[in-house]
């Protein structure tokens, strides 16, 4: 049976695969490292070599492709990739200096809201540790958890199989232009204007549709918009009554809308997730902690101040 040559495969190797399958292209990969594409391409070919198996498909027309080995070899190389973080800041540990990358993922109203104070605070802490930022959806973040691509997510419920830790207890309103018919209404009812409903998407479809089905009220998309700040504009012109988190609302610096609570109410959490939080980094785990009591000191007194 003809081994693998151990001694050809470093993490530098791997480093680098990540990046050009980030990528599939290694151009891209060569400008995002900062190092030569040829150099690039040695490295994928010794890596290879050393495994004795293609990692990608080369095809001129489509570009790079992962064979279904290259997929398999992806995940382990990001795990490998975050235990040598994982060293590297346990060693800084035992010699009081913490050092190290965090990697989040975030939805853009938590990366609004939650982490620049967050991250100020860690920072001045451990100047020493790095912070790397990925925005998208909840969905995205937790298969990017799954793949190791971050070491936690900040996502919306539900969180299925992950450790959550919750930050934030965040429910729906409905938003309406000064002068609105409804403005001086105790709360806006879902099912009587259903009709006039305007959603923003933010990890709260799965909360919305729920309630919905609950309550048996037809579930109309009239309108759907992918921002708040898209949605403020939309309800500003008239075109109808807002439907969003009070949480991804707080992202719009003032928005001028009327604020109303929403019958039946609409329910949903924010969190920090992992896989496990007991096998995360020292660093991972310590900017969890300042997040979190970050969150319970600041975020109940400013979500009031809509």
């Amino acid at each position: 049976m003809v081994m693998p040559n151990e001694s050809a495969m470093n993490m530098n190797h791997l480093r680098i695969f990540i990046a050009v399958a980030d990528k599939m292209n290694m151009t891209e990969a060569s400008q995002a490292l900062f190092i030569s594409q040829p150099a690039v391409s040695k490295a994928v070919k010794s890596l290879e070599e050393s495994l004795s198996v293609k990692l990608f498909v080369r095809d001129k027309p489509h570009g790079l492709a992962l064979t279904e080995a290259g997929k398999d070899i992806l995940r382990l190389a990001r795990q490998m990739k975050a235990i040598e973080n994982q060293i590297y800041q346990v060693a800084g540990g035992e010699n009081r200096l913490l050092r190290g990358k965090v990697t989040i993922g975030s939805f853009p109203a938590a990366s609004a809201n939650l982490l620049p104070e967050t991250i100020a605070v860690f920072r001045n802490r451990y100047p020493n540790v790095r912070i790397e930022l990925t925005e998208g959806t909840s969905d995205q973040i937790k298969a990017w958890v799954d793949a190791h691509s971050v070491d936690v997510g900040i996502v919306a419920s539900p969180f299925g199989e992950y450790e959550a830790e919750v930050l934030i207890q965040d429910g729906m309103v409905a938003a309406l232009p000064p002068g609105h018919s409804l403005e001086n209404a105790d709360r806006i009812g879902l099912e009587r204007n259903r009709s006039e409903l305007i959603f923003c998407k933010g990890g709260h479809e799965a909360a919305i549709e729920g309630t919905f089905r609950d309550h048996r009220i037809d579930y109309e998309e009239n309108l759907t918009v992918q921002t708040a700040e898209t949605l403020v504009h939309m309800v500003k012109r008239g075109l109808g009554i807002g439907v969003v988190s009070r949480f991804t609302l707080a992202s719009v610096a003032a928005h001028g809308l009327k604020v109303k609570e929403i019958d039946p109410p609409v329910a949903r959490e924010i969190a920090v997730i992992a896989r496990s939080f007991a096998d995360a980094a020292p660093a991972t785990r310590e900017f969890v902690r300042v997040l979190t009591d970050w969150c319970r000191q600041n975020w109940r007194m400013e979500a009031t101040m809509l």
